[in-house]
């Protein structure tokens, strides 16, 4: 059995993937505009987000999913920086919410990597 923090990480990343489905826009605003075909990619995330979530809630592939959810973050954090850059993206969040995402995706990343 698996710890419950594996579990309640698996569960939060099938939710955030479909979140992409439910809320597109949102995620399509906060994409960089030198990354292409931004409907696509907020949809292929989403994706990925939701499987990566069931296989890191399964013992035979948290270790692929804990390397691959880290991988996902660090692309992730492109997402991050442009939203500090851009008002649109910001999506009115103040300044320091910007801010502390940054370090809360590398304590993501740590998370993930606790189970390779």
């Amino acid at each position: 059995m698996l710890p419950w923090h594996q579990y309640l990480m698996g569960v939060l990343y099938v939710l955030a993937g479909m979140n992409h489905f439910r809320k597109p826009k949102i995620y399509e605003r906060i994409i960089p505009p030198y990354i292409p075909a931004h409907k696509e990619m907020v949809q292929l995330s989403g994706i990925a987000e939701m499987i990566l979530g069931f296989l890191v809630m399964n013992e035979n592939t948290q270790t692929f999913a804990g390397w691959a959810i880290s991988a996902m973050l660090v692309l992730f954090l492109t997402v991050h920086v442009y939203m500090l850059q851009n008002e649109r993206a910001a999506m009115k969040l103040p300044k320091w919410a910007l801010i502390a995402r940054i370090p809360l995706q590398f304590g993501l990343i740590y998370w993930a990597l606790q189970y390779v």
